[in-house]
């Protein structure tokens, strides 16, 4: 890059690849949680979103850790970067949060209505995220970051 004010610790490829782990492995966190909740094996988990922790917290807090290590953490990309996760994490926590309860309470109106014989689909209710696995998220992400940008 051309404007990094400083010889940064790694290569773009190690942040691309912070980035891309961080979220991989609160995936596959997800997984192994349901194996020990449910006693049985889900790979759809994978790609679902909601539960612990938050993959999209996961990812943007990497990301903001990488953009800090590789631009300086005083600097302009480094505060877009933070905002920017802030805003993903206040969605993830907040409102799917609110979307999911919203698919509970539809659920429920869902079932009232198939007891009278009117078949209707039941929404998904796990959106988005409790904060406690949004915080686990972004604390994944910025370890994962961590280790591998600054592991030499």
């Amino acid at each position: 890059m051309n404007n990094v004010p400083w010889n940064p610790p790694f290569n773009e490829g190690q942040g691309i690849a912070a980035i891309i782990v961080a979220w991989i492995l609160a995936q596959a966190l997800k997984v192994v949680g349901g194996l020990f909740r449910e006693k049985k094996l889900n790979f759809r988990w994978l790609l679902q979103s909601g539960g612990m922790p938050s993959s999209h917290s996961a990812a943007v807090a990497s990301l903001s850790t990488v953009v800090g290590l590789y631009y300086g953490f005083g600097s302009m990309p480094f505060c877009i970067s933070v905002v920017f996760s802030l805003v993903i994490m206040f969605d993830a926590a907040g409102v799917r949060r609110a979307v999911g309860r919203q698919a509970g309470i539809l659920n429920k109106i869902v079932d009232e209505i198939q007891t009278g014989r009117v078949q209707e689909k039941r929404l998904k209710e796990l959106l988005g995220h409790t904060p406690i696995e949004v915080f686990a998220g972004a604390a994944l992400g910025i370890t994962v970051a961590l280790l591998i940008c600054l592991s030499d």
